[in-house]
């Protein structure tokens, strides 16, 4: 049903603008810019707003947001809410379409990227079988890019899905191209492997286009003073800007194909620090809005705004609080009569902040201090003992307080009010802190367990609200009892298990490890949680640096140690350090000998490094420790197939499609080694039961093509390679496919044309290189032939296919 009113939070916002006073140089400063024409020198693209905690950031980066709204602009606004570029595109989106604009094609793009993190792993699967002809080994290019998507794949994807398993370069890879398919096939479009490796690349053009599109869309229907304003405001930027930051210059400073930011586009940013100097001083199209503390006359305004004219009691308001508007509204909200009457804004003294207040409501506020947010459930977890209607009015009342500010559907205190209102509530009974914080945490955990009824852990890694769920019952059980080393050691597991899955997720973690510490006061919790954070914000090298941390100073349990060793192991792994990463396993196993993880780790590693007998004894391991794990039977298929071991694997992913019967990856898996064994009719079951479930699944029905090619159906063969085609256009690695099928049933000149293609599209292709060589070859057009089969030989020595046929050639074009 639709909204009839304004929300809580919107009423919220209107009660908090209706008191703004000051920053008129700020605000008009921002108006300005909506009055200079799109595109001139003066107008300025970004306004970073900056000052210290309590200063007002927030409240101002509202006002500007209103302010914006009221000149007919479309906006959004981003905090720490969202943890990385993807996130906070999607808050983006669900902005502006409430306000009636739609980015559907970002949208798309973002529920493609959150599939094809799943999918990640698939793509070391598709070059699972040779071309018919092609080379026993790859290319060193070929190896290491087969390895790069394994990393992908282990990194962001939750091990409890159905995850292909990396497999050896001297199996998979035939050559640089063959890479490029096996990376490629089974994802839609071209550019779904930066998808899942670097999103921003792929998703920030398409946002360009939308808000090009949405600018232009809202010029025209626009007035004048509006000229179709979009404007985008990130607030705490401290935390987010370690991610926005970077982003948002390599937005701004290079152009897409189809063009930058349009003009109208304006970009605000919060945060308690300056810009970066050495990244925003070549641009003069900034401006930096630094933010003190109220001058007195601000100050003064403030206060009468609240009511509070009585000189004296200005005047020690102004003492206490150096201007901090934060402060100076807390403290004038109960308009005091007397310079006794205003609270001294300490941690000593801070509950004066309310001391008007009935004892009720200052007790409510007190212990609501101690969340890290507040939503409604939450609030009566802490508050009880009331009738229904008492509560409420509570709650609204403790909302509207000047230092309770909304954040999307959840409020959360001013950090200046929450620390020292923490601080009282622990010293002035211990008790009660440690009960609170362990109801709090139980709260967390049944809600958390209503969420994952029913389904495995694994899977409830990757679902958003079971994770902040367990976040903050974690967060309140260290809360409880900080010096607790067990509850210590969980945490950091619980660490550990979330770096495995997501770097994001990993220093929500740490963070919220930094969090409990200055909650507590505790110096270890705070160390771990600083440096865990620090070392997980090197997106490259973080998991590893973070592992090396933890395994390097005590605070994991035994059980938690060896699934870092386990971890650092994978990291190895992806880093080609094969004799390491088998060293990590090996230290796990002594922990834990019977930890499924680190055999299965094991097993991947032995398949990279060849062995396949011990890979296949690790996993077969696995399997005993973890029955019907999806993941190590997967992997354990994959590996019989590298080995040749067709029947074997052919059952194998049969358990795997009993397991989840909608997995195309395994379906198609069981379909190659079926084809490999003669088996056509089964295969082409596998393959046509693969493509009901996902009908745009491109390596699926390339390899569909292959199989009905061999059975003597030209016509589906090559329907299916035209679907392909149309699916992905620009595709070199399909139209080198298909062009290699015209050539094998002697359609020489087509086999030519989709060639030239796909080495338009590709140029430095050896394998489509190759095969019109062969082609032209039979063409009688040999010197063209030979100068394919050479390229293609300089582009990969090590091709014996093409070696082989330029030799057949020779004969032809040696003068006698």
């Amino acid at each position: 049903m639709a909204q009839t009113g304004p929300s809580r939070q919107e009423l919220i916002q209107q009660g908090n603008r209706a008191g703004f006073v000051g920053r008129d140089c700020e605000r008009a400063v921002f108006l300005a810019n909506f009055d200079i024409p799109p595109g001139e020198a003066r107008q300025r693209f970004r306004f970073h707003v900056h000052g210290t905690a309590g200063v007002g950031k927030t409240f101002l980066v509202q006002e500007l947001r209103h302010l914006a709204r009221e000149r007919g602009a479309l906006t959004a606004y981003v905090d720490e809410s969202a943890g990385s570029v993807p996130e906070a595109l999607a808050e983006i989106c669900a902005q502006f379409a409430d306000q009636g604009r739609r980015l559907k094609d970002l949208e798309r793009r973002l529920a493609a990227y959150r599939d094809r993190r799943h999918e990640a792993e698939a793509a070391a699967l598709a070059a699972l079988a040779p071309e018919p002809g092609a080379p026993p080994g790859p290319s060193a290019g070929s190896r290491a890019a087969v390895e790069l998507g394994i990393a992908v794949a282990e990194a962001t994807v939750p091990g409890g899905g159905l995850i292909g398993r990396a497999l050896p370069a001297e199996q998979l890879a035939q050559s640089a191209d063959r890479l490029r398919a096996g990376l490629g096939a089974r994802f839609r479009n071209a550019d779904d492997i930066e998808l899942v490796t670097a999103p921003e690349r792929v998703l920030t053009p398409v946002l360009l286009r939308e808000l090009r599109t949405a600018a232009a869309s809202a010029s025209a229907s626009a007035s004048a003073s509006a000229a179709g304003w979009i404007v985008l405001f990130f607030d705490t930027y401290e935390r987010t800007g370690a991610y926005l930051d970077p982003w948002l210059h390599e937005t701004v400073s290079r152009a897409s194909a189809g063009g930058g930011l349009p003009a109208t586009v304006v970009v605000v940013t919060a945060g308690q620090r300056p810009l970066d100097p050495a990244r925003w001083s070549g641009l003069d199209s900034v401006t930096d809005v630094p933010l003190e503390p109220f001058t007195e006359a601000e100050a003064r305004r403030l206060l009468a705004a609240k009511g509070v004219v009585a000189e004296p009691v200005v005047e020690e308001i102004l003492r206490l609080t150096g201007g901090l508007p934060v402060l100076v509204s807390t403290l004038a909200r109960d308009r005091p009569d007397a310079p006794d009457a205003v609270g001294d804004p300490s941690a000593t003294a801070v509950e004066r902040f309310l001391k008007s207040e009935p004892d009720v409501r200052r007790k409510v506020a007190g212990i609501c201090s101690l969340p890290r947010w507040l939503d409604a459930d939450v609030f009566r977890v802490l508050v009880t003992g009331r009738p229904d209607d008492e509560l409420d009015a509570l709650y609204t009342w403790l909302t509207g307080l000047p230092f309770v500010g909304e954040r999307g559907e959840r409020v959360r205190y001013h950090d200046v009010v929450r620390a020292p209102l923490l601080r009282l509530e622990r010293r002035r009974s211990p008790r009660e802190w440690t009960t609170r914080h362990r109801r709090l945490a139980e709260a967390f955990a049944e809600w958390r367990d209503d969420v994952g009824a029913g389904r495995e852990t694994e899977e409830l890694w990757e679902d958003e609200e079971w994770r902040a769920l367990l976040l903050e019952e974690t967060y309140h059980r260290l809360c409880a009892r900080p010096s607790a080393s067990a509850t210590l050691a969980e945490a950091l597991g619980l660490l550990v298990e979330a770096g495995r899955r997501d770097g994001v997720v990993g220093r929500q973690w740490a963070r919220m490890l930094r969090d409990a510490g200055d909650t507590t006061d505790h110096r270890v919790l705070r160390t771990w949680g600083r440096e865990l954070d620090e070392a997980l914000a090197d997106d490259d090298a973080g998991v590893r640096r973070a592992t090396d941390l933890l395994l390097a100073r005590p605070g994991l349990d035994p059980a938690g140690r060896a699934r870092a060793h386990a971890l650092r192991g994978r990291e190895l792994r992806n880093g080609r350090e094969y004799e390491r990463a088998l060293a990590e396993f090996d230290r796990a196993l002594e922990l834990a000998p019977e930890l499924s993880l680190a055999h299965y780790g094991r097993g991947v590693t032995l398949q990279l490094m060849g062995d396949f007998p011990a890979g296949l004894a690790a996993l077969d391991r696995a399997d005993e420790l973890s029955p019907d794990n999806a993941l190590i039977i997967a992997g354990r298929a994959e590996t019989y197939q590298l080995a040749g071991r067709y029947e074997e694997a052919v059952a194998d992913f049969g358990r795997v499609v009993a397991l989840v019967p909608t997995d195309v990856r395994a379906l198609a898996g069981r379909a190659v080694c079926l084809h490999e064994l003669g088996r056509y009719d089964e295969a082409l079951t596998a393959y046509d039961r693969a493509l009901a479930v996902q009908d745009d699944h491109l390596w699926t029905l390339v390899r569909r093509a292959r199989l009905r090619r061999v059975m003597g159906d030209l016509d589906g063969a090559f329907a299916d390679f035209d679907r392909a085609v149309e699916l992905g256009p620009d595709r070199a690695w399909i139209a080198s496919e298909r062009g290699d099928a015209y050539r094998l049933v002697h359609r020489y000149e087509e086999a030519v044309a989709e060639l030239g293609r796909a080495l338009s599209l590709l140029p430095d292709y050896p394998s489509a290189l190759a095969s019109r060589g062969a082609a032209l070859h039979e063409l009688n057009r040999h010197e063209e032939a030979l100068a394919d089969l050479d390229q293609a030989l300089t582009l990969r020595p090590d091709y014996p296919w093409a070696r082989q046929t330029r030799s057949r050639i020779t004969p032809h074009t040696t003068t006698p």
